[in-house]
């Protein structure tokens, strides 16, 4: 055997090995892939409006369960890769509802929209004002929740109005962006045109 056949033969068995890079971008990708996985899989939880417990109690050992029965592959590695713990979930399930309220606010302070305010009061006799708001975006009539809050005096028309004016402020949303009101309890709501007139003035 020639040195130069040796040599040849060495540098295609060294190039054939992979490099420590290409295993670490590879070991990467796994792990923002079950991390993908596992935001997926919140989202879902969420939409269904099923307990954070889910994920740890049902989905994982169904995926375990599928890996094993169908694929003959072992579980530990691509369970290991997926957090979904009752903390994972809520975690994930807040920061996307997080970034659901920014983005939707960051619509609401350049377009016009119409809103729904329905105050109501909870066994416990708090009394709770939840709000909707209906905009067009993307040639799409779109509906959301814009927020939920506590009243924390009485479920009077200026106490609902300030509620709303100050989530408005803190989120920075021009209150004459506001093109439409529905208020629920119409009653409850004839003192309050006297505060719309102040805005005006």
């Amino acid at each position: 055997m020639t040195k130069c056949s040796l040599f040849s033969r060495s540098e295609k068995k060294h190039n054939a090995q992979p490099s420590v890079s290409k295993l670490f971008s590879l070991s990467v990708k796994q792990d923002d892939d079950g991390l993908r996985a596992s935001y997926n899989i919140s989202l879902l939880i969420a939409q269904t409006d099923k307990p954070h417990t889910t994920g740890e109690t049902l989905i994982l050992p169904a995926i375990k369960e599928v890996i094993t029965t169908v694929l003959h592959k072992p579980v530990a590695d691509v369970i290991r890769k997926i957090p979904l713990t009752n903390s994972s979930v809520q975690i994930r399930s807040d920061e996307m509802a997080e970034n659901i309220e920014e983005s939707l606010c960051n619509h609401l302070k350049t377009g016009k929209f119409s809103i729904q305010l329905d105050e109501s009061t909870l066994p416990t006799n708090e009394a709770l004002l939840l709000s909707y708001v209906r905009f067009i975006k993307d040639e799409k009539i779109c509906q959301e929740l814009l927020f939920g809050r506590n009243l924390e005096t009485d479920t009077k028309g200026e106490t609902v109005f300030k509620t709303l004016e100050k989530f408005c402020n803190e989120k920075e949303i021009p209150l004459k962006n506001i093109i439409s009101a529905a208020i629920d309890g119409v009653p409850a709501m004839t003192g309050c045109h006297i505060v719309p007139k102040k805005q005006n003035s």
